[in-house]
């Protein structure tokens, strides 16, 4: 019998990395997953819980090279989840691929944007630059080109249903989300099997809505009125603003409602519901869930 690959996943105490590790638990033992964290992480709640699992814990931060050397002695397939630090990210993803090809790391994956070679968004930018420095690099790798998570746009929807107005700008373009977990799911199932190396993976929700219909479904759950109101992508950064959203985050919301409007985020080819073996989460349990919830959770827009 062949020996287990050892799997590690970064950013383990992140909502994605704790989803892809219970996902794991499902194909692998404890014992073959390791969970690299900051080490500033060390001693929360989240990693006393992934060490009372029988998970090893490691630091691996992806600003500090020296410690990315030490976390991947070992380690078979690497998953890659993408930073947060927009603007800085291109430079710690390539300390993460420098330290995995030294390591001998036989598979890296990464948690890329869909369609990034094609994306008109701002934000695939840094994805693009960390898919050229992968193939430069060598390693073999696979690239997980996530949609949005519909949990992302549960921000949104406390301000929209008291003021009774969502706005955006993205028009009658349509968002092919999935919940989280899909994503992490689909994570797990490449780590943890065979056939992966040199994939493109488009992953998206088996249907899109537009944040009309997202309207709609709001004032179904709540029986509150609200509209969607479709602003010009300027307005809709200066309007966010003014509702004291940070300046640069306004101008990534307003770029990716623009991008929506061409496309940007939709997919229809259904790669995610077959990795997964099932149909992906519809977007109106997820938010359902959240409107019907004694108090509204976290939205939490990044993309990891």
């Amino acid at each position: 019998m062949s020996a287990i690959p050892k799997l590690f996943v970064t950013a383990a105490t992140g909502q994605l990395g704790r989803g892809v590790i219970g996902a794991l638990r499902e194909h692998v033992p404890a014992a073959a997953i390791v969970a690299g964290v900051r080490e500033a992480s060390l001693d929360t709640p989240a990693v006393a819980a992934l060490r009372e699992q029988g998970i090893e814990v490691r630091v691996a931060d992806y600003t500090q090279p020296a410690t990315l050397a030490n976390a991947f002695e070992g380690i078979d397939r690497l998953l890659l989840i993408s930073g947060n630090d927009i603007g800085h990210r291109v430079p710690q993803h390539r300390h993460v691929i420098d330290a995995a090809k030294a390591a001998g790391v036989t598979l890296l994956a990464y948690t890329s944007i869909l369609h990034a070679d094609t994306s008109p968004l701002f934000l695939a930018e840094e994805h693009r630059d960390t898919e050229q420095a992968l193939i430069a690099s060598g390693v073999p790798h696979v690239l997980l080109r996530n949609g949005w998570y519909t949990e992302v746009f549960t921000w949104r929807l406390p301000a929209a249903l008291a003021s009774g107005v969502l706005a955006g700008a993205s028009g009658e373009g349509r968002t092919s989300s999935a919940a989280r977990a899909d994503y992490a799911r689909a994570a797990a199932v490449v780590l943890a099997t065979e056939g992966h190396a040199g994939q493109v993976y488009e992953l998206a929700g088996d249907a899109g809505f537009t944040l009309g219909e997202l309207a709609a479904l709001a004032r179904k759950v709540t029986g509150k009125p609200i509209v969607y109101h479709d602003m010009a992508p300027a307005a809709f950064r200066d309007a966010s603003v003014e509702q004291g959203v940070p300046e640069p985050f306004a101008r990534i919301l307003s770029d990716t409602d623009a991008g929506v409007a061409q496309g940007a985020l939709f997919d229809t080819s259904g790669t995610l519901s077959r990795l997964i073996g099932r149909p992906t989460t519809p977007y109106q349990d997820t938010i359902g869930a959240f409107l019907t919830a004694p108090s509204h959770g976290d939205g939490n827009t990044g993309h990891g």
